[in-house]
């Protein structure tokens, strides 16, 4: 079994699952008159539902609550607050996927205290119902066993911060390109294109947490 349980998600999901979730909304006769994305993972799902809900008005707010991949902050806060007149609006708070519930909590929280909106109701693509502090107004999947969905938005991201836990629990001084790409199915049962994996050991070297010695990798005391 993987170290960490990941999913990866193609774009072709991310539309099935977007449309799939326009159809719930229309069907349950509630429609918005505004969405708000959750930035950054709510920002496609949103602009998707927007053109499958007709819906022309979009802002987002900003929650900032996983700090890298799989890990969790201790607690979620707003970075750039959104303070409109949202005065009789309807709002649709949407983001990739409902997993502790923080960052949806405190945004619809901060909506409503700093824009006033008529209404606020709750959209993602997946809901992992044992661990979520909140149940989304909307939803497509109900996930009862915890995993990392590794979105198309988030694929760099997510292979860097993989691989800076690569460097950190792998239990080697130094690693090939090689040895990272073999390692990634066994630690998070995912593998991708070999440019992926140098371009994330590129930006680590950029970041000054990694050097390359004698044509391999080595945690530099920024990352230890």
């Amino acid at each position: 079994m993987p170290k960490v349980n990941c999913k990866l998600v193609s774009w072709d999901d991310v539309m099935k699952w977007c449309w799939e979730l326009a159809e719930v909304i229309k069907g349950s006769g509630w429609m918005p008159d505004m969405i708000v994305a959750i930035s950054r993972g709510g920002a496609v799902p949103a602009r998707l539902l927007c053109d499958c809900l007709c819906v022309s008005d979009m802002m987002s707010i900003q929650v900032v609550h996983w700090p890298t991949a799989a890990e969790v902050s201790e607690k979620a806060r707003v970075k750039y607050p959104l303070k409109l007149d949202l005065s009789g609006k309807k709002v649709l708070l949407v983001d990739d996927i409902a997993d502790t519930g923080d960052s949806l909590i405190l945004a619809k929280k901060t909506l409503e205290a700093d824009c006033k909106p008529a209404e606020v109701r709750i959209a993602t693509m997946q809901w992992i119902s044992p661990v979520c502090k909140v149940k989304p107004d909307y939803y497509v999947d109900e996930v009862k066993e915890w995993i990392w969905y590794q979105y198309p938005w988030t694929r760099l991201e997510d292979i860097i911060d993989f691989t800076r836990r690569l460097f950190k629990e792998g239990g080697k001084e130094s690693w090939s390109l090689e040895e990272i790409a073999e390692a990634f199915p066994e630690w998070y049962g995912l593998s991708y294109e070999d440019r992926w994996y140098r371009t994330a050991v590129e930006w680590l070297v950029r970041f000054g947490e990694l050097e390359k010695v004698d044509g391999r990798y080595r945690a530099t005391e920024k990352l230890r």
